[in-house]
């Protein structure tokens, strides 16, 4: 897979709410060759503070331009925050291994897809819902409250179907995402069916634990810390039934039964 370290000149830089920010960046390599899944490492700073790149999934890719949704969470995201418009970010991409979604026109007919989502983990999903959008996914969004629900309306606009988990009941099935998740799947006979899921780890085991049980395929989108980008490091390793695999090369994007949790 081809990768590239450019000068994305900054389009727009938007505040969504609390914390988390959309912004646009002209890349025309990155965007010609991203596939959901895939990630940017950007250099937020000219100095050595903060020393290494951080990791953003790709939100989305409209002719030669990117974009990336992120919360700010850190020294990093927070210059990142303060980068206005017309201003230059020093990225490598597209990185990492993405989704895969090549499914034959036939397949379409007859395929269900649900996308389940924890909290920042809708960034890559959103992506890979519009490249899914004929099989028309359900997609499962998680949060703690109502308040923290991400990008329901982007998904609808997709024309997914979107059903809502809080934990506090606030919005929707009152509880996990993954409860939610298992309370369906006893009502779903669409097959194959194929899970596609980004979020925090515990969540993803839940998924992963769940299709095991349904015999279903799923795929799913690791969130952990990274430092390279490229392998080299070693730094984001993680067990698999093969040996140790690194999130940022062999991954971000894993088979639920590649995985030893």
């Amino acid at each position: 897979m081809k990768n590239f370290q450019l000068q994305a000149k900054i389009l727009s830089q938007t505040k969504i709410k609390d914390n988390y920010w959309h912004c646009e960046l002209s890349a025309p390599q990155v965007a010609k060759n991203a596939l959901p899944g895939q990630f940017i490492n950007i250099r937020v700073s000219d100095n050595f503070d903060p020393l290494l790149r951080r990791p953003i999934s790709i939100y989305g890719v409209s002719g030669a331009k990117i974009k990336i949704f992120y919360e700010v969470v850190g020294k990093a995201t927070e210059i990142l925050a303060q980068k206005k418009k017309g201003e230059f970010l020093d990225i490598v991409g597209p990185l990492g291994r993405g989704f895969s979604f090549n499914l034959r026109t036939q397949e379409l007919k007859n395929l269900r897809t649900i996308i389940v989502a924890g909290g920042i983990g809708v960034a890559p999903l959103v992506f890979l819902a519009e490249k899914l959008k004929n099989t028309k996914p359900l997609v499962l969004i998680g949060a703690r409250t109502k308040k923290e629900i991400l990008c329901a309306r982007e998904f609808k606009a997709l024309g997914c179907e979107v059903k809502i988990a809080t934990d506090d009941g606030s919005r929707g099935f009152k509880g996990k995402v993954t409860d939610l998740l298992a309370y369906l799947l006893s009502a779903i006979d669409y097959r194959p069916l194929v899970i596609y899921s980004c979020g925090p780890r515990l969540m993803l085991k839940a998924v992963a634990q769940i299709a095991g049980e349904h015999k279903i395929n799923a795929q799913l989108s690791l969130e952990e810390h990274m430092a390279c980008g490229m392998g080299a490091c070693l730094g984001c390793v993680v067990a698999a039934k093969s040996g140790y695999k690194t999130v940022c090369k062999d991954g971000p994007v894993f088979s639920s039964e590649e995985l030893v949790w």
